[in-house]
């Protein structure tokens, strides 16, 4: 690919993948979007999670958010490498995502352990639950790579117990936490739909895959049941 054709991702818009579910073809432009999304929120995520480390309140704790940076760093780097697969720079895909994802990890810098604790487990879930059901849009190799990159529940086992341990240990915390926690939902769902509104392959992905506009509003509603169970793991109300 030249470089002129890989400056752009628009280049991609009348090209499809090779398959994906019932009889669905997303368009290349769509699936190189939303790896771009997905690569650059584990970007972030690394450095975020990298210097909320420094805020434990000693060497194990500091040492397994250490570990938790490691994986998105590593997830990165899978992203970008398929990426560079379909022909495109990682930089160049993600781009039109940066000030969206930035902006809600500028508003939402956690004050202390405990809410950068409970950023990474109920903040990143979202975008993790939303990355993980549009994935079922995908053909086959790229909805395993982005399974693949996505936690699984080993994952949050570590922010799991140290929030419900916190909480355990002064019933104060509950609250603040679930007011740090809505705050969280409010400014990703508000930088989901910006991040959306700008990308027109991901915005037909999301459409064109869930199927009609009542499948994708059932699709938000799992979103929010996820959250809401997310909540009550915890020990904080929704």
């Amino acid at each position: 690919m030249s470089d002129t054709e890989n400056s752009s991702i628009e280049s991609t818009d009348d090209v499809a993948s090779t398959g994906g579910p019932d009889g669905y073809v997303p368009s290349a432009r769509s699936v190189v979007e939303l790896l771009g999304l997905l690569a650059y929120g584990e970007l972030l995520a690394f450095d975020r999670m990298a210097a909320d480390s420094r805020l434990a309140p000693d060497v194990e704790r500091r040492a397994a958010m250490a570990q938790l940076a490691a994986s998105e760093i590593a997830n990165y780097n899978a992203l970008a490498d398929r990426i560079r697969e379909l022909g495109y720079e990682p930089e160049t895909v993600m781009a039109p995502f940066m000030t969206a994802v930035t902006d809600f990890h500028d508003s939402t810098a956690p004050r202390d352990w405990l809410e950068g604790l409970v950023k990474a487990y109920v903040g990143d879930a979202i975008s993790y639950d939303f990355h993980r059901e549009v994935a079922e849009f995908l053909e086959p190799a790229d909805r395993e790579l982005v399974r693949g990159v996505l936690p699984d529940e080993k994952h949050s086992e570590f922010l799991v117990r140290e929030i419900k341990a916190a909480i355990s240990q002064d019933e104060a915390v509950a609250g603040r936490l679930a007011l740090w926690a809505r705050r969280l939902v409010g400014e990703a769902l508000t930088q989901a739909q910006r991040a959306a509104s700008d990308s027109e392959g991901l915005t037909d992905l999301i459409v064109l895959g869930a199927g009609d506009l009542q499948a994708v509003g059932e699709l938000l509603r799992r979103l929010t049941n996820n959250h809401a169970e997310r909540m009550k793991a915890i020990g904080l109300s929704n």
